[in-house]
């Protein structure tokens, strides 16, 4: 079964030498932005902390022709950012419940559009 959501954390500045806290397992993690609320990323993982800090947050520097190829950045500065995680037992779970979530949030949203 799915724990619940850990605290919302800030999201690590790498070169600062922050670290990720979360767990090093199946899970389900949420990362947004501070002042707005927007959804940056959402999703189920094997590993929550491998994939915290895979995304790709801020853009470095490189040469034009790097940028077409790369992955566009989440946002321009990683202090904007916060995250929270969700621990589960396997990536099966892990998943159904980034699917449930998910939808609980579909309809959330629907609900508040006026009809």
């Amino acid at each position: 079964m799915v724990q619940t959501w850990s605290s919302w954390k800030r999201f690590p500045d790498a070169e600062s030498g922050g670290v990720v806290e979360a767990p090093i397992g199946p899970g389900v993690y949420e990362v947004r932005h501070t002042m707005t609320g927007r959804v940056i990323a959402f999703g189920p993982a094997a590993n929550v902390a491998q994939a915290l800090s895979e995304l790709k947050v801020n853009g470095g520097v490189g040469s034009s022709f790097a940028r077409l190829f790369r992955k566009q950045p989440l946002v321009s500065r990683v202090s904007d950012l916060e995250y929270r995680t969700c621990a589960a037992a396997s990536r099966a779970e892990a998943k159904t419940a980034a699917h449930r979530l998910l939808g609980l949030r579909q309809t959330a949203w629907v609900a508040r559009m006026p009809g």
